[in-house]
């Protein structure tokens, strides 16, 4: 029972490391960061859901949290979209910054 505790914190704790890790080191193409945070997110989503799940709270907040996930996938793939059809690629070393 011990050894499944510690799995419940480990494996959530290594996803959001492993996410943190390839956002900060792969910065070649703009779907690879935001696929980098929704690793992220997924990873804190499963420490919320067991650490509410060990202390016997409710779950509504981790709905509400998926729901935020949600919309920032949303905007994350729309600002996606507008940058391809404006640059013609989501290579970071392609935008300018002085570009209006």
């Amino acid at each position: 029972m011990m050894i499944l505790n510690f799995l419940y914190w480990l494996v959530p704790s290594v996803m959001v490391f492993c996410g943190m890790w390839v956002f900060c080191s792969k910065r070649k193409h703009l779907l690879n960061t935001l696929l980098s945070l929704e690793f992220v997110m997924l990873g804190v989503f499963f420490v919320l859901a067991c650490g509410l799940s060990c202390q016997g709270y409710e779950s509504f907040f981790l709905l509400f949290f998926l729901g935020m996930v949600a919309c920032e996938g949303a905007l994350g793939l729309s600002i996606l979209v507008s940058v391809v059809r404006t640059h013609g690629n989501d290579y970071f070393n392609s935008f300018n910054s002085l570009q209006c």
